[in-house]
């Protein structure tokens, strides 16, 4: 590797690199508050008792409606990430809205009267769409059981508390902030859900006026749309990955096999010959070898028992100059091959240059 790219590549490790947002993974606990839009809760009422000073004066039938103010939600969830943008959870939810108004067909509208609210457990499904970044939309559904419930307020309105149970089903629409190596695991979430549930069943009496009231059964809808600010943290995120350390440039590598070589029918050693015999010393002690292979080798335009002592002359002139560049003698194994291991493979009889060579071999 040259200095140039080392340099290159050691500035490009070290530039930021953007945190990635992981897929939630295992256990999780979530929770989120925020404003409870209940619509107005209209429904059927099959009887309607209407009473002056406790003495009844008119039975009617028709439709009912409770009108509330702006409330709020509250819910708290046990998840589980499957790693692939999966998740499902356990969530429990507390909605209350205050009652403004209830109108019964037949009977003067009552100001006030107490509160209506809903609370219960739910299974969700959600899926998080991950882009790269910390930012995470996500959608969900969830189904499972609310209690609805009109609770007596003071004065005018409901005369006692009704709890009635029923199936309950949500649409989920939210997006996450994930902290990622900061604080590993911590999302912070926002969220709009719509809540529904089936009609429960209500009988009960409410004063209308001082001097009026009426008793009904009724089932009124249920449907409300929440916005809610949460905060979800995953117990097994991935920890931050280790700060990106730029790598140091190798040292060049010490070659281990040199090549000399020779004009024709020559065994003379030229000077780039000289040259890379002393690199070949030099490595030999920077590699701290053992051993120092020394072959010789000819081509084929001569005869092969002359190649042989050509070959033979020639790794005897490496040698000698090895050891005049300080390598000791003994750690010196020479040996000759003449023609039988061309570098090119030729006809005989053909002058190949690279096959007129003594090969030098580091051990």
């Amino acid at each position: 590797m040259t200095l140039r790219k080392a340099l290159l590549a050691a500035t490009v490790l070290a530039l930021p690199v953007a945190a990635q947002a992981q897929p939630v993974s295992g256990l999780y606990v979530g929770a989120g508050v925020g404003a409870n839009w209940k619509f107005d809760s209209e429904g059927s009422y099959s009887r309607s008792r209407i009473s002056t000073l406790g003495a009844p004066t008119a039975t009617v039938a028709g439709q009912g409606r409770i009108n509330t103010e702006t409330g709020w939600a509250a819910l708290g969830s046990l998840g589980w990430g499957f790693g692939n943008g999966l998740r499902v959870e356990v969530e429990g939810n507390y909605r209350t809205n205050d009652i403004r108004r209830l109108k019964i067909t037949g009977v003067p509208s009552s100001p006030g009267g107490g509160y209506y609210e809903n609370f219960g457990p739910m299974v969700n499904v959600l899926y998080d769409f991950r882009f790269g970044g910390p930012i995470v939309p996500y959608v969900g559904a969830g189904v499972g059981y609310t209690w609805n419930q009109v609770r007596k307020g003071g004065g005018l309105g409901f005369h006692s508390t009704q709890t009635e149970g029923a199936l309950a089903y949500q649409g989920i629409l939210g997006v996450a902030y994930e902290m990622g190596p900061s604080v590993p695991g911590l999302a912070f979430t926002l969220e709009g859900r719509y809540f529904g549930s089936q009609s429960p069943k209500f009988d009960d009496s409410f004063r209308v006026s001082p001097t009026v009231s009426q008793h009904t059964t009724w089932k009124p809808d249920n449907n409300n749309v929440s916005v809610l600010l949460g905060v979800r943290y995953a117990f097994n995120a991935a920890p931050p990955p280790p700060p990106v350390v730029a790598p140091v440039a190798p040292a060049p590598a010490v070659a281990r096999t040199y090549l000399v070589f020779f004009d024709w029918d020559k065994a003379t050693l030229t000077e780039r010959a000289r040259q890379i015999i002393a690199e070949a010393a030099g490595a030999s002690r920077r590699v701290q070898s053992t051993r120092i292979e020394v072959a010789g080798h000819a081509d084929r335009s001569g005869s092969a028992a002359y190649n042989q002592r050509l070959s033979q002359r020639r790794a005897d002139a490496v040698a000698a100059e090895l050891v005049r560049q300080g390598v000791s003698r003994s750690e010196i194994a020479v040996s000759a091959y003449g023609e039988t291991r061309p570098l090119v493979p030729t006809a005989d009889g053909v002058r190949e240059p690279q096959n007129r060579r003594v090969e030098i071999v580091l051990k």
